[in-house]
């Protein structure tokens, strides 16, 4: 990059990043029950209840970030927002919306798959499909699944202290990564995701264990969409760095990304349709849980997954830019380190052993 350009690039980010900490400064400030459940009715792991403005700052800075992002790189020619970027905001705006409303009337889960469901034919209508198939209706079902189930997925794990908006930060450092091996540091898509990764890096300065404040729902179900998104455009549908599509990499690219959220929303799924509960109802049988209950603190748990995702998402960048020909070898390499990271994180459900008391608030002892 131009030296210019590193030094606006440098302050866009100071800005994004003070101004992250300060809006939810304020809003913790002066916040006496947005967003708060009481105790008896969530499922989060901590026993207290506390804000949940989380989603209020990403989109406010998602919003401030794209309107710089047009400024910034106003000279580039293939900046000019068209149908797909407007169905992107629309849908992400809507995924948003939900969450909050959820977050201030606790609606129903029905009205909340529906939203989801909309946002994915949003997309579809939009030119924000999944390329997959060679049959498009294949396409828009894959694209529907994946961003209602992320959207879930995202939801669901944010169950701990500083968990969703770490894995957020990963999957989308990972995307600037392979942007900047693509020379893309200059789009309009850069710098809008480098913005709200930086919102994502401040909100932990409040929600880091122990936390003042969640993001809420209106925070999980931006963030799904937002990395949903992500992840169609910049993993399903990417190029490598020698122009090709990714062909046997369009699969596991993405799933490897992806990895933490999908062993933790799998592990759910499995071990409540033994026990023949809904998937959908809250508990604390995360993956998240099942770690702590193997001893490890909340910030010991963050930490591990943080450290499970980066190594997905570096993975998956090598994958990209790094093999020229891909084969099968490569894919089965591929698939057993993804398979690796889901049984892993299953097994800790099988050999945890949840405590008695685990109502009790995990902020308040061990800590790493």
């Amino acid at each position: 990059m131009e030296l210019s350009y590193t030094i606006q690039i440098i302050l866009y980010i100071l800005g994004i990043l003070i101004f992250s900490i300060l809006i939810n400064g304020i809003l913790l400030k002066f916040s006496s029950n947005l967003g708060q459940r009481k105790v008896e009715n969530q499922v989060r792991w901590s026993s207290t209840s506390k804000p949940a403005f989380g989603g209020i700052s990403f989109y406010i800075i998602f919003l401030i970030s794209s309107v710089l992002a047009l400024f910034i790189s106003y000279n580039n020619p293939d900046n000019m927002i068209g149908i797909s970027t407007i169905g992107f905001f629309a849908a992400t705006s809507a995924g948003f919306l939900m969450g909050l409303a959820d977050d201030s009337y606790n609606t129903k889960p029905f009205l909340k798959f529906s939203v989801q469901f909309i946002c994915g034919i949003i997309l579809v209508l939009t030119d924000n499909n999944i390329e997959f198939f060679s049959n498009q209706y294949l396409n828009a079902a894959l694209t529907i699944f994946w961003v209602v189930g992320l959207m879930n997925s995202l939801n669901m794990l944010d169950n701990m202290d500083a968990i969703t908006s770490s894995i957020a930060a990963v999957i989308a450092s990972g995307a600037l990564l392979f942007m900047l091996s693509q020379r893309l540091e200059y789009t309009f898509d850069f710098i809008m995701i480098l913005g709200t990764f930086t919102a994502f890096v401040g909100f932990l300065y409040y929600n880091w264990n122990p936390s003042r404040m969640y993001m809420g729902d209106s925070g999980s179900q931006f963030v799904g969409m937002f990395l949903a998104w992500i992840g169609i455009k910049y993993f399903w549908n990417a190029t490598d760095n020698f122009g090709n599509e990714i062909d046997g990499k369009q699969f596991l690219v993405p799933l490897l990304v992806f990895a933490v959220p999908i062993a933790d929303t799998t592990t759910v799924f499995i071990n409540r349709l033994r026990k023949g509960k809904s998937p959908f109802v809250g508990g604390k049988d995360h993956t998240t849980h099942h770690l702590y209950y193997l001893g490890l603190s909340n910030r010991q748990v963050a930490i591990v997954l943080i450290s499970i995702s980066v190594a997905c998402m570096l993975a998956a960048i090598i994958g990209i830019n790094s093999i020229i020909n891909w084969d099968w070898n490569h894919f089965i390499l591929f698939g057993v380190l993804f398979l690796i990271v889901v049984v892993g994180l299953y097994s800790t459900s099988l050999i945890s052993k949840p405590e008695k008391n685990d109502q009790k608030d995990i902020s308040s002892n061990k800590t790493a």
